[in-house]
């Protein structure tokens, strides 16, 4: 499966943003789809999961309360909804898939990843 990431932009703190993935392929729906960031100079980090039909969803803790993940596999699109953003939250943001819901928050055990999108939060 082949993974686009859009949606980033510049957004001062506080405000929203809501990232897309777009996935090819006929397969989408065997996938759990993950969020990942990178912050400069850090090293990517989770941020969600959802499982291959949405009813099952995973935060990281900076996330939680504040980011949605949904997915609608009619269009192969998995979306993250962020909120109350904060400066911390600047990065460049990637979705993966991977085969199972687990280890979810493990970035070796995905195996496919979109190209990013940058989110720059202002303060």
């Amino acid at each position: 499966v082949q993974l686009q990431a859009s949606g980033g932009g510049l957004v001062q703190a506080g405000g929203s943003l809501r990232l897309s993935c777009a996935a090819s392929g006929r397969t989408f729906g065997s996938y759990v789809m993950g969020w990942f960031r990178q912050a400069p100079g850090k090293e990517r980090e989770f941020v969600a999961a959802i499982g291959r039909i949405g009813f099952m969803t995973y935060y990281a803790d900076s996330a939680k309360g504040r980011f949605t993940v949904s997915r609608d596999n009619a269009r192969n699109t998995v979306l993250l909804q962020m909120n109350s953003l904060k400066p911390e939250d600047t990065a460049v943001y990637y979705c993966a898939a991977k085969g199972a819901m687990v280890e979810v928050t493990t970035e070796a055990k995905y195996d496919y990843w979109g190209q990013g999108t940058l989110v720059t939060v202002s303060s």
